[in-house]
C-alpha cells in the first residue's frame, strides 16, 4: 500500500511542475494575445476564427448557419458592436441578388443602428479606434442602402458620418487594410457619382477631392490583404471592372469568388456574365443553365434577376451562334418574364431580348411583329442605348420589307 502511495506521490510530484509550467505558458500566451490585439476584439485570434466560419457561411448564402453563429457572438459579447454589424451585413446580402427587394431594409437599418449605439458608448468611454471603425462601417452600409433607395439626403448624411469616423479610426495602424476599403470606395465612387449623377454634383462640394485610379488600386489591395472586408472589396471590384470594361480582370475575380462561394447567386451570375463578355461560350452556357436550374429548385438567393441574365445570354447564343430561332425565342421570352417579375423593364437585357425577338420576326418574314417589337423598344428604351439605335435601324428595314412583300 505504501508502495502505491509513494508511486502516486511521485507521479503528482513529477506532474505538478508540468501543470504549473503549462499554466505559465497559457498565461504568457494570453498576455501575448492581449498585446497583439491591443484589446481590440476584431484582432483577437479567437474571434477571427469564430467570425471567419460564420462570415463564409453568410457569403455562401447559408444564412441560418451564419445567423446562429452571429447570435452566439452576440450572447458572448453583448456590449460589442461586431455581432449586430454582422447581422446587419447579412441582411444586405439577402438584398444583393435583387437590390429592388426592400423586405430586409428595416432589419438592416435596425442592426446597424444597434451597432452604432454600442460603438458610440465604447468610444465615449475609451476613444477606442475599433469603435470608430464600426461606426464608420455601419454608417457606410446605411448610406449604401439609402443610396440604393435614392434617399439622397439620408445617404449624404450617412456618408459624412462614415467619413468622420473613418478619420478617427486611422489612429490605429493595424486596421489599415480594413480602412483602405472605405478609402477605395470613396476615391472611386466620387468620380462615378460626378459622371453619372449630375443632380448630385453640388453635394460633392461637401466632400474632399478623390483619386479614381487610386481607389481601384486600394480596393485591389484590400481584396487580398484585409481580413474582414476582402470579400466586400471583391464584390465592388466586380462592379467596377464591369463599368470600366476591364473584362479580363472581371473574369478572373468572378471565377475566383464564385468558386470560393459556390452557392452565392450574385457571384455565380457575375461569373456567367464575365465568361460571356470574354467569349467563353461553353463555360457561359453551362453556368447560365445551372443558374436556371437552381431557380427552378428555389435555391436560396436564386431569383428573377439572375434568371434575366442567364436567359438572355442563352438566347443570344441560340440566335447568333447556333441559329436556333425556336430556342432563342424561348429564352428571350423567358428573360422578359423574369424581368417583369422583378419589375426591371428598364434593364438592357430586357430590351435586348425584345430586339432579339424583332430580329427573329424579321428573318422569318413576320414583318408586322418585327415592327411592333421595334416600336416597343423605341418607345421605352433609353434613346442613347445601343438597343434604341439598333431598333431604329431594324424598324426602317422591316417597314421596307413589308412594303415590298405587299
Amino acid at each position: 500500500m505504501r508502495y502505491h502511495l509513494s508511486i502516486i506521490a511521485l507521479f503528482f510530484g513529477l506532474l505538478l511542475p508540468a501543470f504549473n509550467s503549462n499554466a505559465q505558458w497559457w498565461k504568457k500566451a494570453d498576455e501575448a494575445e492581449k498585446e497583439r490585439s491591443k484589446g481590440m476584439l476584431l484582432l483577437t485570434t479567437e474571434v477571427q476564427t469564430e467570425a471567419t466560419v460564420a462570415i463564409n457561411q453568410m457569403y455562401n448564402f447559408h444564412f441560418p448557419e451564419a445567423e446562429r453563429e452571429f447570435n452566439y457572438l452576440k450572447i458572448k459579447y453583448p456590449q460589442h458592436p461586431l455581432p449586430d454589424f454582422l447581422l446587419g451585413l447579412m441582411q444586405w446580402w439577402k438584398i444583393v441578388p435583387n437590390t429592388r427587394n426592400e423586405v430586409y431594409d428595416d432589419r438592416l437599418i435596425e442592426y446597424m443602428d444597434q451597432s452604432i449605439e454600442k460603438a458610440e458608448k465604447i468610444y465615449d468611454e475609451t476613444e477606442n479606434p475599433e469603435a470608430a471603425f464600426f461606426m464608420a462601417a455601419a454608417y457606410g452600409f446605411k448610406g449604401r442602402l439609402h443610396a440604393e433607395r435614392k434617399h439622397w439626403t439620408r445617404a449624404t448624411l450617412a456618408a459624412k458620418n462614415a467619413l468622420k469616423y473613418l478619420e478617427y479610426s486611422r489612429n490605429f495602424a493595424d486596421f489599415s487594410p480594413e480602412l483602405m476599403f472605405g478609402d477605395g470606395l470613396y476615391n472611386y465612387y466620387y468620380f462615378f457619382i460626378k459622371q453619372n449623377f449630375p443632380l448630385l454634383r453640388p453635394v460633392l462640394w461637401l466632400f474632399p477631392k478623390a483619386d479614381k485610379s487610386q481607389g481601384i488600386a486600394q480596393l485591389e489591395k484590400v481584396s487580398y490583404q484585409a481580413f474582414y472586408t476582402r470579400t466586400e472589396a471583391r464584390y465592388f471590384l466586380l462592379q467596377i471592372y464591369g463599368i470600366e470594361n476591364m473584362n479580363e480582370k472581371a473574369y478572373g475575380m468572378a471565377k475566383y469568388t464564385s468558386e470560393t462561394f459556390p452557392d452565392n447567386p450574385y457571384f455565380h451570375r457575375a461569373y456567367a456574365r464575365s465568361a460571356y463578355m470574354n467569349g467563353n461560350i461553353q463555360e457561359a452556357s453551362a453556368l447560365c443553365k445551372e443558374i436556371l436550374r437552381r431557380i427552378e429548385q428555389h435555391q436560396i438567393g436564386y431569383e428573377g434577376t439572375s434568371g434575366r441574365y442567364a436567359s438572355y445570354i442563352l438566347g443570344y447564343y441560340a440566335l447568333y451562334v447556333y441559329r436556333d430561332h425556336a430556342e432563342a425565342m424561348r429564352y428571350f421570352k423567358q428573360c422578359m418574364a423574369y424581368t417583369k417579375e422583378t419589375d426591371a423593364t428598364d434593364s438592357g437585357y430586357y430590351w435586348a431580348s425584345v430586339l432579339g425577338l424583332a430580329r427573329i420576326s424579321y428573318q422569318q418574314q413576320h414583318y408586322d411583329e418585327a415592327v411592333d417589337f421595334c416600336k416597343e423598344v423605341l418607345e421605352r428604351a433609353e434613346k442613347k442605348s445601343p438597343q434604341h439605335t439598333e431598333a431604329k435601324k431594324l424598324l426602317s428595314e422591316s417597314k421596307k420589307a413589308r412594303r415590298k412583300k405587299r
